[in-house]
């Protein structure tokens, strides 16, 4: 049995990441790029107004200009206009400055008198409301790095460039093994002697949320053949495989030699850690295999501190491992040395609150909480206050 740092190292030396790939823009949300992005042209790419207003040159320092009524310049114009001597040209916002102007008088600012229109010098200066071209970048600057979140935002800023295609790490395919007879598939009526399954939906759930998309969840019953037969294929198809349950040392727990008969090899089992000790993580050749113990509180603690790291990892993250950050204590707590302590809590005004509750079968406080607190190894009482890491559900 090793420690939790032991094994986490353990994973960031064994790390395999995806295949580089382009995909549609649009279908890359969630997940990270994996090169630099240049930008291939200027941004704004021509001088255009910030404001609805009136087009000037500021270097005819007087506070009226004749207006040209006639002309308005819209957001898509592709004509070219030229200010003339000591006038002023209707513009909306996004419109391409006409030649001549460099500032834009905001339309509630002033007033239209016949075909003369009047402002306040004192409100305004040379380059006012004004996008200069380049503004935001200019053609060749670095916009994004490699590694980077295809957030909404970053989404945003890649389309402005005119990016339909990014390049990304492929996402990993899974697949997910579910064991136990107990198992219940919701919906169905609740026998004596079932549970209902809730890690399916949960690590399915998860997937999703991390940008794969190409996941099979199946049900094995508790006999080593059947057992065999469903890691056998599984592990054929699939770039990782994550089994749930059967990985104890209990009469019917047969995931341990059905793994070591698929030719997995072992990186380490079992860790020093609450909830999921008999945590079981292992490779072949650019493969992920982990079997989490089947507790729900267990599966879903042992996913998110190595499963989902991994994950992350493949897909080009910089970093996964680490912890939002440490943050005090609540209230006092009390553990006996010996085990870490990953613990369901809830993080607000800038404190952790540890959250009743805490059993491996007991999802109520899963329910409740924003984070996972840890608590070390060696740790037995820490008081009110101190400081520890957490890590976002």
């Amino acid at each position: 049995m090793i420690s939790v740092n032991e094994a986490k190292n353990l994973l960031q030396s064994h790390t395999i990441r995806g295949e580089i790939q382009e995909i549609p823009l649009l279908e890359s949300i969630g997940l990270f790029l994996a090169k630099d992005i240049h930008s291939p042209l200027d941004i704004p790419f021509f001088d255009n107004s910030a404001m609805d207003g009136y087009a000037i040159a500021w270097k005819e320092k007087h506070p009226t200009r004749k207006l040209r009524q006639e002309t308005k310049i819209r957001a898509g114009e592709i004509e070219g206009f030229t200010l003339g001597d000591n006038e002023a040209l209707r513009i909306f916002t996004g419109a391409p400055i006409p030649k001549g102007a460099d500032t834009i008088i905001p339309q509630e600012w002033v007033k239209i008198e016949g075909d003369i229109l009047n402002f306040d010098l004192e409100k305004f200066g040379k380059g006012s409301n004004l996008r200069k071209q380049g503004a935001q970048n200019k053609a060749g600057d670095l916009i994004a790095k490699k590694g980077a979140a295809i957030t909404p935002g970053m989404l945003g800023l890649l389309a402005s460039v005119g990016l339909d295609k990014i390049p990304v790490y492929t996402p990993p395919s899974v697949g997910i093994i579910l064991t136990g007879d107990e198992l219940e598939i919701i919906g169905n009526p609740l026998g004596f002697g079932k549970v209902y399954d809730a890690n399916g939906p949960v690590l399915h759930t998860y997937l999703r949320q991390l940008g794969i998309n190409k996941v099979e969840l199946t049900k094995s019953v508790d006999d080593p053949v059947q057992l065999q037969k469903t890691i056998d294929s599984l592990i054929q198809k699939y770039d990782i495989l994550i089994i749930s349950g059967g990985i104890s040392v209990g009469d019917y727990d047969y995931v341990k030699r059905g793994l070591e008969k698929a030719g997995v090899k072992e990186l380490f089992y079992k860790v020093k850690q609450k909830p999921g000790k008999p945590l079981f993580v292992g490779q072949r050749t650019n493969q992920w295999i982990f079997a989490l113990p089947g507790n729900p509180a267990s599966t879903l603690t042992c996913f998110n501190q190595y499963v989902k790291p991994c994950l992350l990892n493949w897909m080009g993250k910089e970093n996964p491992w680490e912890s939002l950050g440490y943050f005090p204590l609540q209230e006092e707590f009390r553990k006996k040395p010996g085990m870490t302590f990953f613990l369901k809590a809830h993080l607000k005004n800038g404190y952790v609150e540890i959250l009743p509750g805490q059993e491996s079968f007991n999802l109520i406080s899963y329910g409740n909480a924003n984070c996972i607190a840890e608590v070390n190894e060696e740790d037995e009482y820490l008081p009110q206050g101190t400081e520890i890491p957490i890590y976002l559900w």
